[in-house]
């Protein structure tokens, strides 16, 4: 019997040039390869129609956003609220077959009675009410601050109704899918690891030349880690330091400009980045919000040095061993200064070989959702 499975994605998967859409893309190739015909639907923000998405999806299609205030209810969230789209309920209601939503973002079929007997199930990116709490807490201006912390209300009520609204929910961490199980009572929630590209660990031994931070530096949390290495680590530690990433903002570039050691690459090609990954010393990664996997971690394990995170960076995961974890701004310079002239070891690459091979095979992770889509829950 043909597996068909309709995929609701909450952005265009492609190019993957940001961390929220490796999952989303390599996803697709690993379920083609078991054999499951994907009918893929895709919310469109400006990234536009993707060719390439053709090759792993039996038809692909793109619906506008509706961004700004035509997203804005006073009872849904902004990220659910701003993804219906009656064009893709019609779609979705053509055939039976089962549903899988990428995010929270994607759920808004959950609330339509038309698909209370379809199977639906749902990846769940980040515990998302933390997340934007989280998200509240790192941003500075009045208007985003008061964004985050509605939105936040919002999902929480929004994801305390969603647990019963859907087949089962996988999560890209332990922790987060037992928060589900506890605070939420989900009994339907399980972990499923990240998908990624093809990578093999090719960390270089010895000595790189920098320490770096990257990552979207457009998103309020990345921004407000990188100012707060300039300004509590790097301020007055006389080492190199390179912060890559999207779409700076203008007060992060001025504040990187007035540290003599620090520079700034903005929006890095994907090859520039891996670039910059593998030549860095030292990765440093510090966090402000605990939900969720960061994927730039994960790169920079399969392809850097060593990293230096804070314990928010990888709770939840099992990807400590393999970092040095500290918490405070003396803890990470002291650290950074006690690295930056010890050379990068053989051994610390076997360790990371054994972790992260066990651990993300995106092979293993497609089977797995074939396994609960097409027996465990049939």
């Amino acid at each position: 019997m043909d597996k068909h499975l309709h995929i609701i994605s909450l952005d265009v998967p492609w190019p993957v040039n940001y961390g929220g859409v490796y999952d989303l893309f390599y996803k697709l190739p690993a379920l083609q390869a078991q054999g499951v015909k994907i009918h893929l639907h895709c919310f469109d923000n400006g990234r536009g129609e993707q060719p390439e998405l053709d090759k792993y999806c039996q038809e692909v299609r793109y619906y506008p956003r509706n961004t700004g205030h035509k997203g804005f209810t006073t009872n849904l969230p902004y990220i659910v609220a701003s993804r219906k789209n009656e064009t893709l309920l019609s779609n979705l209601l053509k055939d039976d077959y089962p549903i899988f939503m990428e995010g929270v973002h994607s759920t808004y079929i959950t609330l339509d009675k038309r698909f209370n007997n379809r199977r639906k199930f749902v990846r769940i990116h980040n515990v998302e009410y933390e997340y934007y709490k989280q998200l509240y807490n790192c941003a500075t201006a009045v208007f985003k601050k008061l964004y985050f912390l509605w939105e936040s209300k919002l999902l929480k009520k929004y994801e305390q109704q969603l647990v019963h609204h859907a087949t089962a929910f996988w999560s890209v961490t332990e922790k987060d899918a037992e928060y589900y199980r506890n605070e939420l009572h989900c009994n339907t929630m399980d972990y499923l690891p990240l998908f990624l590209p093809p990578w093999e660990v090719t960390c270089k031994e010895g000595m790189g030349a920098y320490c770096l931070y990257h990552g979207d530096l457009s998103v309020a949390a990345n921004d407000y880690a990188v100012k707060w290495l300039l300004e509590k680590v790097f301020h007055d530690l006389d080492l190199p330091v390179v912060i890559a990433g999207k779409d700076p903002s203008k007060s992060l570039e001025d504040l990187v400009h007035e540290n003599a050691n620090a520079c700034i690459v903005a929006n890095p090609s994907g090859k520039e980045m891996q670039d910059m990954i593998s030549k860095a010393h030292i990765n440093i990664l510090p966090c402000f919000n605990n939900t969720g996997i960061k994927i730039k971690l994960v790169n920079a394990l399969y392809n850097g040095r060593h990293c230096v995170v804070n314990d928010a960076m990888v709770s939840g995961t099992s990807l400590g061993e393999l970092c040095h974890v500290v918490e405070t701004a003396d803890a990470f310079r002291e650290r950074i200064q006690l690295l930056y002239h010890q050379p990068f070891t053989q051994t610390e690459t076997e360790a990371r070989k054994k972790i992260l091979y066990k651990h993300f095979n995106n092979e293993t992770g497609a089977k797995q959702m074939v396994k609960w889509i097409w027996e465990t829950y049939k």
